[in-house]
């Protein structure tokens, strides 16, 4: 999973949480599983941090680091690899290489992002949130 739908869910963004609610009650209910990469802990504190906003903090780490359903990753030496094979074929900028990656070698079925120019990736379903 994508930092994006992260973000959507717990900033409760209104162009998003019709589509990203059910997800994440799917998630909560122990239907589906998530993985993500640590990048994703590291992108989604940067605005929370910046503005002092301790209470966001706290439940981006609640759901990264605390939730059953969710699995955080680091970034593997093979994870790296599939990171690299991705950005020689594909062009991806390292981060999305590196989420994408993580979800192929987890064994993920799917890949949730609301990022177009991941749309291309191979190995993997990418689910765009713009386009459900």
């Amino acid at each position: 999973m994508d930092t994006s739908p992260f973000i959507y869910y717990i900033e409760k963004s209104a162009k998003y949480l019709a589509v990203i609610d059910p997800f994440f009650e799917a998630l909560d209910r122990g239907h589906i599983q998530s993985v993500t990469s640590t990048l994703t802990l590291a992108e989604t504190l940067v605005h929370p941090l910046r503005s002092g906003d301790t209470a966001l903090v706290s439940q981006y780490y609640a759901i990264l680091t605390g939730a059953q359903s969710v699995t955080m990753l680091p970034v593997s030496e093979a994870i790296a690899a599939k990171a690299a094979e991705l950005r020689s074929s594909l062009g991806l900028r390292t981060p999305d290489a590196v989420q994408i990656a993580t979800g192929i070698t987890a064994g993920a079925t799917a890949f949730l992002t609301n990022d177009e120019r991941l749309a291309s990736a191979k190995g993997i379903n990418i689910i765009i949130l713009d386009r459900c």
